[in-house]
C-alpha cells in the first residue's frame, strides 16, 4: 500500500498528468500543509538523488512507494533524474520497480527514454519488467532504435 500526496510544485519535463487532489479544504482526501511540505521535500531528495536523506526518512516511516498527485514515486523521481543509488536504495527498502504512473510510465521506461543507465541496471536488478508499462521499456527502446537495450531485455 502507498501513500498518495499532493507533491505542491510541478516540473513541467517529467511525467505528469493534469490531475490533482481531490476534494476541499478540511475533507479527508486533502493532506495537512505539514504533510504536503515533508511530501515536497522527500520527492525533491528523489528527485536530486540524495540517497542517504532519501533512505532515512523511508527507513523513518515514510512509505517506500509514496506518490504524488500525477502517481509518480519516488522511484519514478529519482530514476526520471538519473539517480541509480537513490533507486537501489528505494528498491532496497520495499519500493516497487515497476509501479506506473497515472499515464502507465514506469520508471524503467523513462530511464530508457532519458538514456541513463546505470538507471535501467539498477531498476533491471530490483526486478523491473520491461514490458510492463504504457509505452513499455521495451516500447520506448524500439521507439529509439536502441538495439543494446532491446538485447539487455531480452527483446527483438
Amino acid at each position: 500500500m502507498s501513500e498518495h500526496v499532493e507533491d505542491g510544485s510541478r516540473r513541467s519535463q517529467e511525467p505528469q498528468n493534469a490531475q490533482g487532489a481531490q476534494g476541499s479544504a478540511g475533507s479527508p482526501d486533502v493532506p495537512d500543509e505539514d504533510v504536503v511540505e515533508l511530501a515536497t521535500k522527500i520527492f525533491d531528495l528523489a528527485r536530486r538523488g540524495e540517497t542517504e536523506t532519501l533512505a532515512a526518512y523511508v527507513d523513518a516511516g515514510v512509505p517506500a512507494n509514496l506518490t504524488n498527485d500525477r502517481g509518480d514515486t519516488l522511484v519514478m523521481l529519482a530514476a526520471y533524474h538519473g539517480h541509480a543509488d537513490a533507486v537501489t536504495a528505494l528498491l532496497a527498502r520495499g519500493a516497487e520497480a515497476d509501479r506506473a504512473n497515472d499515464r502507465g510510465q514506469t520508471p524503467l521506461a523513462g530511464a530508457v527514454f532519458k538514456g541513463e543507465e546505470a538507471v535501467i541496471r539498477a531498476l533491471l536488478a530490483g526486478g523491473a519488467d520491461p514490458s510492463a508499462g504504457t509505452p513499455s521499456a521495451v516500447d520506448t527502446a524500439r521507439m529509439f532504435a536502441k538495439a543494446d537495450l532491446l538485447e539487455l531485455f531480452g527483446a527483438k
